[in-house]
């Protein structure tokens, strides 16, 4: 008899069509794995290249994380969040910097706006120079109550709205500059910035012969846990705040969905390997019967494995580099990447694809195998003809644990709100997926008994598709399993933000009152509200906070929308109907409202502190005064403006809401003048990143699960000719055929669909109730169009096969 490893080629050579749906499950799980591999590194690795600092050798900046930390003893752990502005530092820290040995001076970096009479005006400290490069083109570097610009004449007086309030400068010289921009005194740049006694950064200068890991070293001691200190490539991140919400997409994409992606796509890979090696189990017993051992069948399996596994991985290692490539330059294009991060491609997610879709093949092939590789000859002859109904003693315990956890996380979402039960409800998708792949053939038969009563009025060929499917469980538990996957994904993906999307929508159009809503980007004139006609009107910076969420000890930070608002809460009432729902809405310098749901996340409630972090990450316990209910369409988070202003790059107001007045008096003021309808839906266009991030997922995800679910329907077709065959034999016509093997694929499309509904559904309630305390919203047109694709995949992928089978069966 030819060596295990001759048998493993010899079945390659002369039956590849056995193996070729082997080969496409493996290959697509690579695809996913490397995409979703590639996009991690990325984030673990993205730095962009300096640029206002790359004169700088070493620069030191403020952590631009907010931590928190929960817990104590032994389970105290810090769980830190990217703040939605800029953290900044001590401006007393220069000095410290500067006064290393190493150190031939140190400059404090500012950047904020003011506003001039052509708009918005870039400014800076004049100090920043040293390093940045700009030069006087005339005149002189400004003191106090002066000013360098890049157009006028020196000697003219200009006025600016500052931060700090309006000023008047004199023009002490000109600069080159192409885009509108400021330069002040340094001491004077730190006092109207709007961040009294901060800066941005600081930029260390080095004396000759010191070099930059040296300097960063002095630096780094000299001003302790205070600052971090950046040289080299690493400067970019001290210039670039928006690194840090990056690499938290980036890692969220490639680790968090990453891993359930790789999860699914293992599972699914080793489901189609088991069936494969399944659907040879009379070639295995006949093997047996001549004399073949159990270690040969084994080293035959292994063989298979180790030949075919690491050419599918390369194979679809390309087109996951493709994918991740794809997906990364959406991501820039939509602004949650900066252009300047690289995508890092390198051996790691790869060679790691490839490994886990080898251990795959093996493990599975060696799972499926093992019975008829332990078993006598003869008894494997008789179970490869009929399907065993015992079940098997690891999956069934696995699987039952599975279903049970299911319905504990499923109850545990129901019962809590807020972010713990969207944590909780992501369980009760991941646990009950696990249990329907588990318990597969026991799903299978029942599902098989269920819709078999409604085929029994279609005739011989709907009885006989009835029949078939619950004497093979197994095989049509193997199909069942993908459309299952990209059901309950798809749905539970694209409906969190149709759900989302209705109830922001519904919340807008009642809570917004406003008859006018101007949107200036670059801030309104800070007199806006006295100029206007209107009858109220107040002006509204939106932002982001970070408010505590969790319980016991396990709690981290979460981001929540924020809008500081300039005007009396009485004012404000005249354009936002909040929907208060307890307490007064004040707007105290340390008072704050919050939506209902943000409240029960964060457990205050009306005359609680609470421990939130304002845009640079500073530390705030204000008095929650009331409490709301339209948060998601308006803001989560209502304070004063003042409490906000001072910790934001640009303290100005991005908008003006009033009632009363006309659109015409508004016009002056810039930007956009919109009715509530129009403000509705340039709202909704805010929300697009968040649909489109979900919506490519369970593309990506779907996508994977419905080609796999093609490709087992295609194997389990094309292993059933000498069955089709024997029955054109005893009389049935090719007609009969293939209606028994269409209603066939429409008893697995059906019960793939009803179990992922379910299973979405499950997830769905308890999330959409924690997060927008309603239902979820599922479109009747959208979730069709999922049930017929998946019914349309189901018969494309058995009709077109039996077709082919029924033409070389006889």
């Amino acid at each position: 008899m030819a060596r295990p490893n001759g048998l493993a080629r010899a079945a390659l050579r002369f039956k590849p069509a056995s193996f070729a749906g082997t080969f496409i499950a493996l290959a697509m799980a690579a695809l996913i794995v490397s995409a979703c591999g590639i996009l991690l590194e990325t984030g673990v690795r993205a730095s962009v290249p300096p640029e206002r600092y790359a004169a700088a050798p070493v620069v030191a900046a403020a952590d631009q994380q907010a931590h928190f930390i929960s817990g104590s003893g032994d389970g105290r752990h810090d769980s830190p969040h990217p703040v939605p502005d800029r953290a900044r530092l001590d401006n007393s820290l220069v000095a410290k910097a500067g006064s290393v040995p190493g150190a031939r001076t140190a400059v404090a970096d500012l950047t904020f706006p003011v506003q001039g009479a052509k708009g918005a005006v870039t400014a800076h400290n004049w100090g920043s120079t040293s390093f940045t490069g700009e030069r006087l083109s005339s005149g002189s570097a400004p003191t106090s109550g002066q000013v360098v610009l890049n157009e006028g004449r020196v000697g003219d007086r200009v006025s600016f709205t500052t931060p700090d309030g309006p000023r008047t400068f004199t023009v002490s010289g000109l600069t080159r500059a192409q885009e509108p921009t400021a330069w002040f005194a340094d001491s004077e740049a730190v006092r109207i910035s709007g961040h009294p006694g901060k800066v941005d950064a600081i930029a260390v200068l080095p004396k000759k012969g010191v070099s930059d890991s040296e300097l960063k070293a002095q630096v780094a001691q000299a001003l302790g846990g205070k600052a971090k200190v950046y040289a080299g490539q690493d400067r970019g991140a001290a210039e670039d705040g928006s690194l840090a919400s990056a690499q938290e997409v980036l890692t969220g994409i490639g680790g968090s969905f990453g891993g359930v992606a790789t999860m699914v796509a293992v599972f699914t890979a080793a489901g189609t390997v088991a069936l494969s090696v399944g659907q040879r189990a009379r070639e295995f017993a006949l093997l047996r019967a001549i004399g073949a051992t159990p270690r040969q069948i084994r080293r035959t399996i292994a063989t298979e494995a180790l030949t075919l596994a690491p050419l599918a991985g390369a194979v679809g290692c390309l087109p996951g580099i493709g994918l991740a490539a794809w997906w990364f330059g959406q991501l820039q294009a939509k602004g949650a990447v900066p252009e300047a991060v690289q995508l890092s491609v390198s051996w790691i997610p790869l060679v790691s694809a490839t490994g886990a879709v080898i251990l795959t093949s093996l493990l599975a092939g060696y799972t499926a195998a093992r019975r008829a590789s332990r078993i006598k000859p003869g008894q494997a002859l008789g179970e490869a003809g009929v399907e065993r109904l015992r079940p098997g003693w690891i999956r069934t315990p696995l699987g039952i644990g599975a279903l049970v956890g299911g319905f504990f996380f499923s109850r545990l979402a129901a019962s809590e709100s807020g972010e713990d039960a969207a944590n909780a409800a992501l369980g009760v998708v991941m646990l009950f997926m696990l249990a329907v792949a588990l318990l597969g053939p026991f799903v299978a038969r029942a599902c098989a008994a269920l819709f078999g009563l409604l085929l029994r009025g279609a005739g011989a060929s709907g009885q006989l598709a009835a029949a078939n499917s619950r004497t093979n469980a197994r095989r049509m538990a193997s199909a069942i399993t993908p459309i299952v996957l990209a059901m309950a994904f798809a749905s539970t993906l694209v409906f969190m933000h149709t759900s989302e999307d209705r109830a922001a929508g519904r919340q807008q159009s009642a809570g917004i009152t406003a008859d006018h809503i101007v949107r200036a980007d670059g801030g309104l004139p800070a007199d806006a509200l006295t100029r206007t006609d209107a009858t109220s009107a107040v002006g509204v910076l939106k932002t982001s906070v970070l408010v505590p969420a969790g319980s016991g000890g396990d709690r981290w930070l979460q981001s929540a929308s924020a809008q500081g608002i300039s005007g009396t809460a009485k004012a404000l009432a005249q354009v936002q109907d909040l929907d208060v729902r307890e307490g007064t809405l004040a707007l105290g310098r340390n008072e704050v409202a919050l939506d209902a749901t943000l409240a029960q996340s964060a457990k205050v409630g009306v005359g609680d502190r609470l421990e939130l972090r304002l845009p640079d990450g500073t530390k705030a316990t204000p008095t929650v005064t009331a409490i709301y209910g339209r948060g998601l369409g308006l803001s989560q988070v209502t304070l004063a403006q003042e409490l906000v202003a001072p910790h934001v790059t640009s303290s100005f107001a991005t908008e003006l809401w009033t009632k009363g007045g006309t659109a015409e008096a508004l016009a002056p003021f810039g930007g956009q003048v919109l009715d509530r309808d129009a403000y509705t839906g340039a709202e909704s266009t805010d929300r697009a990143l968040n649909a489109w991030a979900n919506t490519t997922m369970a593309a990506v995800l779907g996508g994977f699960a419905a080609l796999a679910a093609g490709n087992t329907l295609v194997m389990t077709v094309l292993d059933r000719r000498r069955e089709l065959g024997m029955l054109r034999l005893i009389g049935s016509t090719r007609r009969q055929v293939l209606h028994m093997v269409g209603w066939e694929a429409l008893l697995v499309a059906c019960a793939g669909i009803a179990l992922g509904s379910a299973i979405a559904l499950a997830t769905l309630v308890p999330m959409m109730n924690g997060l927008t305390g309603e239902n979820p919203y599922i479109p009747p047109l959208l979730y069709g169009s999922f049930a017929a694709s998946a019914i349309g995949l189901g018969l494309l992928a058995t009709q077109l096969p039996a077709r082919a089978a029924l033409r070389t069966a006889l």
